[in-house]
């Protein structure tokens, strides 16, 4: 599966442009999963389309990223980078579960659109400069999706993509932790991924987050695949 097309659609970038296979993603800054090139076909001339790149992040004062993952293209682009002066950042891994035929949120309200709370809870868990949240805001928004809450401590987003549930912003307030608040909230998404329609769900996390992976490996998802950043600034976060 090729997931770095669904968690494109799902945590859609403000603005993109597409040259010649290559998708662009630019969100100011927010996020280097929204502020990257998505290498989805080979763009022909691969010295020519890195450095056009190369130049239209460097005229936004951003640095040039991609997202790497077995299905980027060409198939020699992630030597090409190295070779380059990419360095990997934050090597993430995609896993994946059959959703459970489950009903009952078990508590956990989930609507079609964020309460300030939500997002308040959210971005103090994920957020980084107050400038930055209205964009945060606009990518959350972007595309039709679930956003779960319990107690005004936990949240989490669930994206319906046809049989895929994406589940995204996972947040737990640090007081509320270690008491299994986070693992409600991925059911009660995945029991709505259900009335969706959905029969798989899938996520990413970052390989060094063993917390976050050790939940989902109990709520049985399993790796499937994964995804690094190639970043040739490699002080961008």
């Amino acid at each position: 599966m090729e997931f770095g097309r669904l968690v494109a659609e799902a945590w859609p970038a403000p603005s993109s442009q597409d040259i010649g296979g290559w998708l662009l993603r630019h969100a100011e800054g927010v996020t280097k999963r929204a502020n990257s090139a998505l290498p989805l076909d080979d763009p022909g001339d691969l010295e020519h389309a890195v450095e056009r790149a190369e130049r239209f992040y460097s005229g936004l004062g951003l640095p040039t990223v991609f997202s790497m993952d077995a299905h980027a293209r060409p198939s020699g682009l992630d030597a090409f980078l190295a070779a380059r002066g990419y360095e990997i950042v934050d090597p993430t891994l995609a896993m994946v579960a059959d959703v459970p035929d489950a009903s009952g949120h078990a508590g956990v309200e989930i609507v079609e659109k964020p309460a300030r709370e939500w997002l308040d809870l959210w971005w103090s868990v994920d957020g980084r400069y107050a400038h930055q949240r209205p964009v945060a805001e606009k990518i959350l928004t972007g595309v039709p999706a679930g956003y779960a809450s319990l107690d005004g401590v936990a949240v989490g987003r669930g994206v319906p993509q046809g049989e895929w549930l994406g589940v995204f912003a996972m947040a737990v307030a640090p007081e509320a932790r270690r008491r299994g608040l986070g693992r409600r909230v991925l059911r009660a998404l995945l029991a709505w991924g259900r009335e969706q329609g959905c029969e798989r769900a899938y996520l990413v996390v970052v390989e060094r987050n063993a917390p976050a992976r050790a939940l989902y490996e109990a709520e049985g998802f399993v790796p499937a695949g994964g995804y690094h950043y190639r970043v040739k600034n490699v002080t961008y976060g």
